[in-house]
């Protein structure tokens, strides 16, 4: 089970299709627009009510630009999944009898925890993010900046305080569906936790408690092939830069377009954008306007790809082996887009609200001009394209039967 974005769902398409291969039977319980997602792999889908990109078009969700900080946002956002998590909470505990066993997607922690209790089965916690409190840094969803080791434990205690208070009523409502509510003791019992990203991307905190493990990559479950539009602009010229913003919206999606195709032209290389939810568009003969694409299929293809930082596309990113320019939006992006510049995949951030023709361009002509940030991308695709990121996974499963 889980809630939120595409990047909140997509790594469990692939990891649900490896566990279906090893002969497991699986169901994703996810928001209804993500069914596709789930086309030939195996396995069942349930639709949970909230459509995430209307929400994020609404006039709650257009409220998380007006936000200055980091930790603003995480606010805003905490208010608007609040009500969508009352939406939620009866799909959740229907799909929820159907299970011997609960996988639960880390932005439906302490709820998917509370009804496998009341369901008397077994949950297995599984992160997209290193949501836990550490000394080594601060909490993901609340910037960059070190807070010192004590003030980085403080950061992610909390936001998963701020977490759980976000799920109290939902918890709370669950005697009105037939479950018994857990008790205090029960809630804070330490849970076994898989995170979905690699060990080379972001090393485990030496101060996390046993149970907490990495597993490495749930490569997201992707069809189909490029379209005969997408093929012959690829082979019309030199490999392009893709941009893309995935998930994320923006305040004012035709300013954010002029800055980009005026980048792309200023760096002097051909351009492919996705519109995403943000609603980006360009035209030209050297630019190509495409919506949704296979990351693992076209990103291998470019010269750079551009994009919002999201968990997912990051991952996409650092499988394909090319340079990246982050441009981190909102949430844990600015963490993720920290990592890909300490990694050397990436010349450097260029935050959306600094985004203008002026910085996006010098950091395109860096990224697709410097070979050391190819190289180095591509020696850490080779080297992740070797993890298997669902045996861990296979493993603990094992382990719950027993």
């Amino acid at each position: 089970m889980t809630a939120g974005s595409r990047g909140d769902v997509a790594p469990y398409t692939g990891l649900g299709a490896g566990l279906v291969r090893a002969g497991h039977e699986v169901t994703l319980a996810a928001h209804g627009l993500f069914e596709p997602l789930v086309a030939g792999s195996g396995v069942r889908f349930r639709p949970l009510p909230v459509d995430p990109r209307a929400e994020l078009h609404s006039a709650r969700g257009r409220r998380l630009h007006d936000a200055a900080t980091a930790a603003g946002k995480f606010v805003r956002l905490a208010s608007m999944a609040r009500r969508a998590v009352d939406e939620m909470t009866a799909a959740l505990v229907e799909v929820a009898r159907e299970g011997e066993v609960l996988l639960v997607g880390g932005s439906l922690g302490p709820l998917g925890y509370a009804i496998a209790d009341g369901l008397s089965v077994p949950a297995l916690g599984l992160h997209l993010q290193p949501l836990h409190p550490t000394g080594e840094f601060p909490a993901p969803v609340l910037g960059t900046r070190s807070l010192g080791t004590v003030g980085n434990r403080l950061s992610g205690q909390a936001v998963m305080t701020s977490v759980e208070l976000l799920f109290s009523d939902a918890v709370r409502s669950l005697g009105r569906h037939g479950l018994a509510t857990p008790g205090r003791s029960a809630r804070h019992r330490a849970r076994p936790v898989l995170h979905g990203y690699s060990e080379l991307v972001v090393p485990r905190p030496r101060d996390w408690p046993a149970g907490l493990e990495v597993s490495g990559y749930w490569w997201p479950h992707e069809t189909g092939r490029l379209t005969p539009e997408l093929e012959d602009f690829l082979a019309a010229g030199p490999p392009p830069v893709f941009v893309g913003l995935g998930s994320a919206t923006v305040p004012d999606p035709e300013r954010v377009s002029r800055e980009i195709v005026t980048a792309l032209r200023v760096a002097k290389v051909r351009g492919i954008v996705q519109r995403g939810w943000a609603g980006l568009g360009a035209q030209g003969d050297d630019i190509l306007t495409v919506d949704e694409v296979p990351h693992s299929l076209l990103f291998p293809r470019t010269a750079a790809v551009v994009h919002h930082a999201g968990a997912g596309t990051t991952g996409a990113v650092l499988r394909a082996g090319v340079p990246t320019v982050p441009v981190p939006v909102q949430f844990d992006a600015a963490f993720w887009a920290s990592r890909l510049t300490a990694l050397g995949t990436a010349p450097g951030v260029v935050p959306l609200r600094r985004l203008t023709a002026a910085t996006l361009a010098p950091a395109l002509r860096r990224a697709t001009s410097d070979d050391s940030h190819r190289a180095r991308a591509r020696a850490l695709a080779d080297r992740l394209a070797v993890e298997d990121g669902v045996a861990p996974v296979l493993a603990a499963l094992t382990r719950l039967a027993r």
